[in-house]
């Protein structure tokens, strides 16, 4: 099977009610890596993830996955910083992407029940999940995204509003899921996150890409003035 990536974004714009929230842009990403993406608050990060997800028009420019675009977006999967959270049990918010699928319900809640065992809900299958606690709803909506075996996984601050246990339980899961071959990119505003977690880093700034680098180049020399200034803590909006 043909990989999805690279995927190649030449001259994008994301522009809404006449503003441009992203862009022109430049970025090719490899099929291989986890790329963190930074920079500070409005700097674009949600805007390129979704625009790699195929979740934003693109006004200028194009985007081209290695496979068609439809085939492109079944094999890859989301993550909010704040899940969706349906009127439905645990089990089947996480069964719900397979019986999309057409899987049958009873084969999609085993393997719902499988993932949460993977992220450690299995005594949660059976509660509503608007009941589960902020980290505890963050690992669902991982194993809701994981379930379709995606071969891209992109996630918007998936730990912003967790705590330390919380986050570094999620940490784990993804090196886990990186570590078997899945390709991740990431948003995060948390430099020691970012070094833990990255092979490359996309520094955003008012919605310009400016520096595409291997994460030890990037918090050892970075390139740009804005870059320094915000690994060090002097740049947050």
């Amino acid at each position: 099977m043909v990989a999805i990536y690279p995927i190649h974004l030449k001259a994008v714009e994301v522009r809404k009610s006449g503003k441009c929230l992203l862009g022109p842009l430049d970025l090719t990403l490899a099929p291989e890596g986890f790329t963190i993406v930074m920079g500070p608050n409005g700097a674009g990060k949600s805007t390129l993830l979704k625009t790699l997800h195929g979740m934003e028009r693109v006004r200028g420019g194009t985007r081209t996955w290695a496979v068609p675009e439809t085939e492109a977006l079944t094999r890859q999967a989301f993550v909010f910083q704040t899940p969706v959270v349906m009127r439905r049990t645990v089990l089947d918010n996480v069964a719900y992407p397979l019986t999309l699928r057409g899987v049958s319900k009873p084969e999609a809640q085993a393997a719902a029940q499988g993932w949460l065992s993977v992220v450690g809900l299995s005594n949660a299958a059976a509660q509503r999940a608007s009941d589960l606690s902020g980290g505890e709803r963050q690992k669902m909506a991982l194993a809701r995204a994981l379930i379709t075996e995606p071969e891209v996984l992109l996630l918007d601050e998936p730990c912003a509003n967790l705590d330390g246990q919380a986050t570094r339980e999620i940490e784990n899961l993804l090196l886990n899921a990186h570590e078997n071959g899945m390709r991740i990119v990431m948003a995060t505003h948390d430099n020691g996150q970012a070094r833990r977690l990255a092979s490359e880093v996309l520094f955003l700034h008012k919605g310009k890409l400016l520096e595409q680098t291997p994460a030890p180049q990037f918090f050892e020399t970075p390139q740009t003035p804005e870059a320094t200034a915000f690994i060090a803590g002097d740049i947050v909006a």
